[in-house]
């Protein structure tokens, strides 16, 4: 048998905490070997974490050449601000090592590529956590559509909503230089990745407003976009509401609506005749980091490559160019 994954998770702030209690949960696949952050603030955030769990608290490092240099790896969980994704992803696979990078996967479409040309050279595996596309419900959906069982596609209406504006105030995901983007390339990016994984086709025209509500970067959207088949597409993004994060997706086709949310987590198809819709019932998850193992071990194909990352940023610039015009459409590249 094989030794478990060895893993470095480079990032220790509050998203890394919020995944770190089912990587914790796979210790038969996974060793956290090392954790990486310059910040003892957020290190002794994270150690409460292992603390609580039952489990040891593995080495400390501040930076990614100390974890390289230092400790035996063989994949990285990278959870940082977006302006640092490109140049760590990088560092470890031209390291060997391979990498499940947080999204949005870069600041903009040169770094896209780049990264696929780092990728193609050395070999190594890269996902990008978008937990969409890394979730059985979606994987399901993409197959359903494809299938053609429920038709020629129609449309596809998609909303997220976030208290993301005043939960952000004075946070590095308001300052564009780090962030990239507001709402909708950060809680956003997440629904804009999915419907593109559902629709399974090029976006040919976007039309876009948004608000910054005072702040740096945009907190809400209103989006509308054509596909290549010709196919509509609305997207709704308000980081300003109430205190929750969900998301709402509906696929219309001619035989049938399909109905998920942005993360996964849940799939619905009403059929032509049916009352309601019917829940999909599919194995539980335990998120990203096993999704990430289940590709590296070759259960089955990644369903989110470098490529979705240069889809999702050619989209987002599509969403800014047609917002900075006052809404006027933009043909996508």
């Amino acid at each position: 048998m094989s030794h478990p994954v060895r893993a470095a998770i480079v990032g220790c702030g509050n998203m890394a905490r919020n995944h770190l209690p089912n990587i914790l949960k796979q210790t038969e696949t996974t060793e956290i070997a090392v954790l990486c952050d310059p910040s003892e603030e957020s290190l002794e955030k994270t150690a409460k974490v292992f603390a609580e769990t039952g489990h040891p608290l593995p080495p400390t490092e501040p930076d990614i050449a100390d974890v390289l240099a230092e400790h035996q790896i063989d994949a990285a969980f990278i959870i940082t601000p977006h302006n640092t994704h490109y140049g760590l992803a990088r560092t470890c696979m031209e390291a060997g090592v391979d990498v499940l990078l947080e999204k949005p996967m870069v600041m903009n479409a040169d770094e896209a590529r780049s990264l696929m040309k780092v990728r193609d050279e050395t070999g190594r595996l890269m996902v990008v956590a978008f937990n969409g596309s890394l979730s059985p419900e979606i994987r399901e959906s993409v197959r359903l559509l494809r299938s053609g069982e429920l038709g020629k596609l129609l449309s596809i209406s998609a909303t997220v909503w976030q208290r993301w504006g005043p939960g952000t105030t004075g946070k590095w995901r308001q300052v564009p230089e780090i962030s990239g983007g507001g709402f909708m390339f950060d809680t956003g990016a997440h629904m804009l990745n999915t419907v593109a994984d559902l629709a399974g086709e090029e976006f040919v025209e976007v039309a876009a407003w948004t608000d910054n509500c005072g702040r740096p970067v945009e907190t809400l959207a209103a989006v509308m976009a054509r596909l290549a088949s010709g196919a509509l597409v609305t997207f709704h993004g308000c980081g300003e509401t109430v205190r929750t994060c969900k998301s709402d997706i509906r696929v219309f086709c001619t035989d049938a609506i399909l109905r998920t949310g942005a993360w996964g987590r849940w799939l619905e198809v009403q059929r032509n005749g049916e009352p309601d819709f019917v829940p999909v019932e599919l194995p539980p998850s335990l998120g990203a980091w096993e999704q990430f193992l289940a590709v590296r071990s070759g259960e089955f194909a990644n369903p989110s490559p470098p490529e979705v990352g240069l889809r999702m940023a050619r989209l987002y610039d599509a969403i800014k160019a047609s917002a900075a015009r006052d809404g006027r459409p933009v043909m996508c590249d």
